[in-house]
């Protein structure tokens, strides 16, 4: 009997009545239903076209066997690594192994290869020769092109050479995987699908492309000069745009790789239409004897309701995978998911998020979008907002409000991050207002990464001034509504730009400012994103000029203990920091000093009993964000990648709202 997902075996391909399946989608992660899942998305939408789609989930990669468990698709195989790059996910930062996998039964490692989309593609050519492969998802997405690869310390080339794919669908992926779809249902050979937005292949080096197009050069020298790559990323990331974008042609010898030029983003009734989808909302119940998906947990009660950014931090993948055009969901839409999400039975009466890669975007950011493009060589947000830009919250404040009203909703949470430089910039005050009297879960998160304007510039950020005027409104607000809130800093150490003078700076400002991070990131270089490109480089892409990189380990070591400088195992190296950047006038016992002298007796005692005391008090804390740091998920909207890993750091209020602890 037929339980409602997608065929995940043959047997349950036969229960369906099915003697062979369209297509067979295989993925890196577990089977969850749900639209924050890629797999689920993609399928879905192929699902109402009314083809016949198979999930081959986390498949034995060692052999061919495992990848013939539905026999030869009619139209072929579609492959992703799943929601995360799997390097990302199998890697910390300092190249060691994870070991949890929010996205595998019970959080088991070793489900998945090292670099899925590869092996998975190979394993399926063993099994089935020139069956039509098509490759997608984040990992394929952000390689489309030669690209830095920062676990082998070189620049790898594009994933479609590697992988002997036929097609790669990059960003969101539904208009391109359902034309391509289309195509192949017609007769067309693979081969000749050259002409689909949103889509990269492989042809002859003399070939004409369908749209116009311009060359970043050869991989040979891309590999070797690095001008030469950071001028080819500068090409295609000015180049991923839907109105004014070319075609992208990358040389390999006698071949080239073409990646045309991006669909237009889905409307609202388009993007209605895909989250109106039968999802199941939650994991395959075959995992349900293996512990289930973590994953599942964050997302289960949230709700997406927006796609895009147009804030384009340097370090984000978004600009490059989902594009910088905002689009978002109606209000009636949200709604229904609202409602159904009412009807699970372990609803309790709260939804945990309504946001997306930024919670408080609704609509592009300015009128000249849709007919111009974004813009090449500036952009809407940083430390200079365009003047164009359009700041407008009433649409969200209407569907947080509708969503209050609805029967057994208790609480309608924002825990997707937010622009505090866009709602500053807001002239209304009503939603900031209503985000901290009605919409907080005890603690809000917000992205000021660091306190230097020279680092912020290369991050792409606005200036801190922004962010301590934010802070100051916050907890006014706070005080105003009898609310003890919080507020969760992400904060980035050794990000380009970033030198040990500068990690200094953010830490006094850290002290002035009561703040003790629990958690910091280091900045993880990975593939389609500005400040990666600067790490390899020591090259702005966005502009050639040279941008100093913290690259050996002990510096980067020093760096992230200078934001953490009260913790006891961090003395001794924010000693040698101070000393190295000349601020051996924050060793003492002054207020402003970061570390006491050496050898300075009872003070350690009455520090550590201290630390030990403000980490009791937020140890529940961090249990409860388990699940949730691990994820600002990617094929629904929210980008997890380049922030893998968990930071914090609370800032509490009270009558100076700067004296709170973490």
């Amino acid at each position: 009997m037929e339980n409602g997902f997608l065929p995940l075996s043959r047997e349950e391909m036969r229960e369906r009545g099915w003697d062979e399946v369209d297509f067979v989608y295989v993925t890196g992660d577990a089977y969850v239903d749900h639209p924050s899942f890629g797999a689920a998305i993609i399928s879905r939408v192929l699902e109402a076209q009314g083809f016949r789609v198979a999930i081959l989930s986390q498949p034995d990669y060692t052999s061919k066997e495992a990848f013939t468990e539905f026999g030869r698709p009619r139209l072929g195989f579609l492959v992703s690594s799943g929601n995360l790059d799997s390097m990302v996910a199998h890697y910390t930062v300092s190249k060691k192994k994870r070991t949890y996998d929010y996205y595998s039964p019970d959080g088991k490692m070793g489900k998945r290869p090292d670099r899925a989309v590869i092996v998975y593609c190979n394993r399926i050519r063993e099994a089935y020769g020139d069956v039509p492969l098509i490759i997608g998802g984040l990992e394929a997405s952000l390689r489309r092109c030669a690209h830095y690869d920062y676990w082998s310390d070189k620049v790898r080339r594009s994933i479609l050479i590697d992988s002997r794919a036929d097609l790669l669908s990059y960003g969101m992926g539904e208009k391109s995987i359902s034309r391509i779809a289309e195509l192949l249902n017609k007769g067309v050979p693979v081969k000749k699908i050259q002409d689909v937005r949103g889509t990269a292949y492989v042809t002859s080096a003399d070939r004409e492309p369908h749209y116009p197009s311009v060359s970043v050069g050869d991989y040979d020298t891309i590999k070797e000069d690095k001008k030469a790559y950071a001028d080819a990323f500068r090409i295609q990331y000015f180049e991923m745009d839907s109105v004014r974008g070319k075609a992208v042609e990358e040389y390999y010898d006698t071949k080239k790789v073409v990646v045309n030029p991006p669909y237009p983003p889905l409307e609202r009734e388009e993007l209605d239409g895909v989250y109106a989808l039968p999802y199941q909302r939650t994991f395959h119940p075959s995992y349900i004897e293996q512990g289930g998906i973590p994953a599942i947990e964050e997302v289960r009660f949230s709700i997406t309701h927006n796609r895009g950014c147009f804030g384009a931090c340097n370090f984000c993948a978004l600009a490059f995978h989902q594009g910088r055009e905002v689009r978002s969901r109606s209000i009636e839409s949200v709604v229904a998911e609202a409602k159904k999400l009412t009807e699970l039975p372990d609803f309790k009466g709260y939804i945990n998020d309504v946001g997306g890669p930024t919670a408080n975007f609704r609509a592009p950011s300015c009128k000249r979008q849709k007919q111009n493009g974004m813009c090449k060589n500036r952009k809407c947000l940083g430390q200079d907002p365009c003047k164009e830009l359009e700041v407008d919250h009433s649409e969200y404040v209407t569907l947080l409000r509708e969503l209050k009203k609805l029967d057994k909703v208790k609480k309608v949470f924002i825990r997707s991050g937010i622009r505090f430089d866009y709602l500053m910039l807001d002239t209304d005050p009503t939603f900031f207002e209503e985000l901290v009297r009605d919409h907080i879960s005890g603690q809000l998160k917000v992205a000021p990464e660091h306190c230097s304007t020279a680092v912020l510039q290369k991050m792409g950020k606005p200036d801190v001034k922004v962010y301590n005027a934010f802070v100051k409104r916050y907890f006014e607000l706070c005080e105003k509504y009898g609310k003890e809130q919080y507020l969760v800093p992400y904060l980035m150490s050794s990000h380009p730009g970033s030198t040990l003078k500068n990690a200094v700076e953010l830490a006094v400002y850290l002290k002035k400012n009561r703040c003790r991070p629990e958690q910091v990131q280091d900045f993880y270089p990975t593939p389609g994103t500005v400040s990666t490109v600067m790490f390899y480089t020591g090259l702005n892409p966005l502009d050639g000029k040279p941008v100093y990189v913290a690259r050996e380990f002990e510096e980067k070591k020093m760096q992230r203990a200078l934001l953490q400088s009260s913790r006891k195992e961090n003395e001794e190296t924010v000693r040698k920091a101070l000393a190295l950047a000349g601020r051996e006038d924050l060793i003492g016992f002054g207020g402003d000093c970061l570390i006491k002298p050496p050898h300075s007796g009872r003070a350690y005692q009455k520090n550590d009993s201290k630390e030990h005391t403000d980490q009791a008090k937020t140890k529940s804390t961090d249990r409860r964000k388990g699940a949730k740091n691990h994820d600002r998920s990617t094929h629904a909207g929210k980008d997890h990648q380049l922030r893998h890993g968990d930071r914090a750091g609370r800032t509490r209020p009270g009558r100076d709202p700067r004296k709170g602890k973490r």
